[in-house]
């Protein structure tokens, strides 16, 4: 027999490349997944109204259902726009969009925008919102920390008193799989690199900030060519760099940075290389799975928003 859970949710993390739908239950618990490639760059709009018909297939007793990411960009089903920083679960909240996809009813939730102190420039984020939320939601209120969130863009994000306060974004996921396919590095490097010696040296070699990023790069080639460093380290040495050259901006722009352990959230396999690189340098770090983090972030905009519709 199965359990009925009346107070459950359905969650959607709908980004560029992937698909992701929770059911959840009100104490935040992921009852039930339905995954897929399906980003939203590789749909038109009869493939996103497809996959929302598998939500209500799967889910057919859904009544509160919301998505966050991709899904509600430009590229999207529709724009669910950006909340200025800070920003936290009231302002979040506020510029929820309802929309309907196919025979889905949901709420879209918008992405947030900053302004960072340290360089006047713009910055923006469109999913990793809610996990932040999750995150918050489940931290004692007021604290004040920075919070990573390792992908192909990841984020540094600076958080106090409930809400988001500014937050930079490093392509160092990206760049390692652009370097990796195609140019100089790309007949030495193979894999997403491990934990190890090269990469621990690569950590180092970037933070230190002795010579620029390019240089650093090219010298991967000319440590193998030259017999320096093993080929099968190459990937792990240019994973190092980009990771020490990272955090040394996050640093720059988060001094606090280093006074207290630092969440990571996101998949397992690259958090472990983001808490090896801050290890060694002399930072904490802790892992949080993604899906955790935005299952409670979703249910933290559901109750939000419940309290707010009681008379």
């Amino acid at each position: 027999m199965s359990v009925v859970h009346a107070d459950a949710i359905v969650g959607i993390n709908w980004g560029s490349s992937n698909f992701r739908a929770y059911r959840i239950g009100g104490d935040g618990r992921v009852l039930d997944v339905l995954e897929a490639a399906a980003g939203v760059a590789a749909l038109g709009r009869d493939g996103m109204i497809e996959m929302a018909a598998r939500v209500r297939s799967r889910w057919p007793a859904a009544r509160r259902v919301y998505a966050a990411g991709m899904i509600g960009s430009s590229i999207g089903w529709a724009d669910a726009g950006y909340v200025d920083c800070p920003a936290g679960l009231e302002q979040i909240c506020q510029r929820l969009t309802a929309t309907r996809i196919g025979a889905l009813d949901l709420l879209l939730v918008p992405g947030v925008a900053c302004t960072r102190a340290f360089d006047g420039a713009p910055d923006v984020m469109r999913g990793e919102e809610t996990e932040i939320l999750g995150l918050l939601a489940d931290s004692r209120a007021g604290a004040a920390r920075v919070v990573a969130l390792p992908g192909t863009h990841t984020k540094w994000v600076a958080t106090g008193d409930g809400r988001v306060r500014e937050f930079m974004t490093v392509m160092s996921g990206e760049l390692h799989d652009r370097l990796a396919a195609a140019g100089a590095l790309a007949s030495l490097v193979s894999g997403p690199g491990q934990d190890g010696a090269a990469f621990r040296a690569g950590v180092r070699s970037a933070a230190s900030r002795t010579l620029g990023l390019g240089t650093l790069l090219f010298g991967v080639r000319a440590q193998v060519m030259r017999g320096r460093l093993a080929a099968a380290d190459a990937s792990a040495c240019l994973r190092g760099l980009l990771i020490g050259a990272e955090i040394a901006d996050a640093l720059q722009l988060f001094p606090a940075l280093d006074r207290a352990t630092v969440p990571l959230i996101g998949s397992a396999p690259v958090c472990a290389l983001y808490r090896a690189a801050l290890e060694e340098l002399g930072i904490a770090a802790e892992v949080l799975p993604s899906a955790d983090a935005v299952a409670r972030g979703f249910v933290a905009i559901d109750a939000h928003r419940q309290r707010c519709e009681r008379p």
